[in-house]
């Protein structure tokens, strides 16, 4: 898979959680009285678009050398509208390179009205990403070359392009960012949130976090265990596996999740490919086939291709609420025109013109979880695990996509995590790890494999399907989620809704 995969609800916005292991950093960081200018900082609000008061929060660039100097974190917040004020809740929607100031908004209109009085809703842009010094490791016009190009080849020449290629956004990192394309590893956002806390005036750090947000909040629960408040972790990350683990477990997730719509799609009179599910996956692998020969007329920017295609799978099967979109997008495309599969693909890379992009979530992606990530096979590598993922896959292109989708992590310039291991806590709080039976970006092993790494979990399950739970549809899972956050009792460990 390319790039992260954006899934849009009404009310929220969840990000794929990219392939990384946890960042050690390569020296011990700096002391708490050495971080005392940042700590005891005083924030200034002021009003932004959508209501919400906005602020800078000054942090180190590098926490192992603080003459590096300081950027600046973008904060955003939604006060509490109650008079039983209980802190910050600091929200995360996921990625890595997913925005956060907006998505405060988001959360304060999802959570119960109870949860939105006692607690501001503060969202923020991690280092690297958006307001918050962003990173830039390719052009427009190189973002559109690199989506566009084909996800599985099938050639020795379109293999060296796409390796030529993947080398590129590492290389356009340091020639577009070199002052802060080496500080933006998940470590140092972690240490980030801590002095957000601080700033924030909580004692404790209240943390709402969605998919590689979940990673964020296991992390923050290791390095500062005594400062852990009420904690959700939603669509959550194991951390012990590495880069091509996680690549394979989220094939296996999203190949599960085409199975599900290929037989809720058979049973609508709409099908595009009328039947049984082996008739609708015949269909897609027939399209996905005859696009890598010859484009789709879209009468937008270009044809539409194969990558364009397997990205709007992708991106259709992080909601059941896409399914109807994608239905009619597969009838379309077999009618001979590719508009409505183009306009997935291009919301999932949030492009707005031909070379333009409405965020730099396209270089942010690859500069986060590749820095975090030990160093992803080479051309050998990447085209045994293609041959192995796709060959009892329902839908093999995008199982070889999900393989070959690592290929930038395979020449990055600086890799500053270990080999990844489970994470750790001694903390004594509470803390809810929410899985979804049937996610296709965070598979519900993965939110076991955390729940059993994080000893005061409880493990809230969804019978359902889509990336997260938490505003999916289910009142139970909301109600739960808003009690905790509430009085800080967890739900009953292993407690299941549907």
């Amino acid at each position: 898979m390319r790039a992260h995969h954006w899934r849009r609800r009404s009310t929220s916005l969840v990000l794929i959680a990219g392939a990384l292991a946890v960042a050690t950093a390569g020296s011990a960081p700096a002391g708490a009285a050495d971080l005392a200018k940042y700590t005891e900082q005083l924030l200034t609000w002021t009003t932004c678009a959508g209501g919400r008061q906005c602020t800078n929060l000054l942090v180190p660039r590098d926490y192992a050398d603080l003459s590096a100097g300081d950027i600046k974190i973008a904060l955003a917040r939604v006060p509490h509208t109650g008079t039983n004020f209980k802190g910050s809740l600091v929200v995360n929607p996921g990625g890595p390179g997913g925005a956060g100031t907006e998505f405060a908004s988001s959360v304060a209109s999802l959570v119960g009205p109870q949860v939105s009085g006692q607690f501001d809703i503060v969202g923020f842009d991690p280092r690297g990403v958006a307001a918050s010094a962003p990173v830039t490791c390719m052009t427009g016009g190189q973002t559109t070359r690199w989506l566009l190009l084909d996800p599985t080849p099938d050639s020795r020449s379109e293999e060296t392009e796409l390796l030529r290629q993947a080398r590129n956004i590492s290389a356009g990192c340091l020639r577009y960012s070199p002052t802060i394309a080496p500080f933006i590893f998940t470590t140092n956002t972690v240490r980030d949130l801590d002095i957000m806390r601080a700033a924030l005036g909580d004692e404790k750090l209240n943390f709402f976090g969605f998919s590689y947000g979940t990673t964020l909040g296991a992390f923050y629960a290791q390095e500062f265990a005594d400062r852990v408040g009420r904690m959700v972790l939603d669509g959550a990350v194991d951390p012990s596996l590495d880069s091509m683990q996680i690549s394979r477990g989220q094939s296996s997730g999203f190949q599960g999740a085409l199975v599900r719509f290929a037989e809720d799609c058979a049973k609508r009179r709409n099908c595009p490919y009328p039947g049984d599910k082996q008739d609708v996956l015949d269909g897609i692998n027939g399209l996905l086939a005859t696009l890598d020969k010859r484009p789709l007329p879209t009468g937008s920017y270009e044809p539409l291709n194969q990558a364009q295609a397997i990205t709007a799978l992708f991106w259709s099967m992080y909601s059941p609420d896409f399914w109807s979109i994608l239905r009619s997008a597969l009838g379309q495309a077999k009618s001979g025109n590719g508009e409505y599969l183009q306009w997935l693909a291009d919301q999932s890379a949030d492009r707005i013109g031909k070379y333009r992009y409405g965020s730099n979530q396209n270089s942010a992606f690859y500069a986060i979880s590749c820095l975090d990530s030990p160093a992803t096979p080479g051309r050998a590598g990447l085209t045994a695990a293609a041959q192995v993922w796709s060959k009892k896959a329902p839908v093999p292109e995008m199982a070889r996509a999900m393989s070959w989708g690592n290929a930038p992590c395979s020449f990055w310039f600086d890799h500053v995590a270990g080999q990844p291991e489970p994470v750790t806590s001694t903390t004594t709080a509470p803390i809810v790890v929410v899985g979804t039976r049937y996610d296709p970006a965070t598979p519900y092993p993965w939110s076991i494999a955390l729940h059993e790494q994080l000893p005061t979990s409880s493990l809230l399950t969804f019978d359902g399907d889509g990336h997260t739970a938490y505003g999916a549809g289910s009142t139970c899972i909301d109600r739960a989620v808003d009690t905790y956050l509430l009085t800080g009792v967890a739900p009953v460990n292993g407690k299941v809704c549907i």
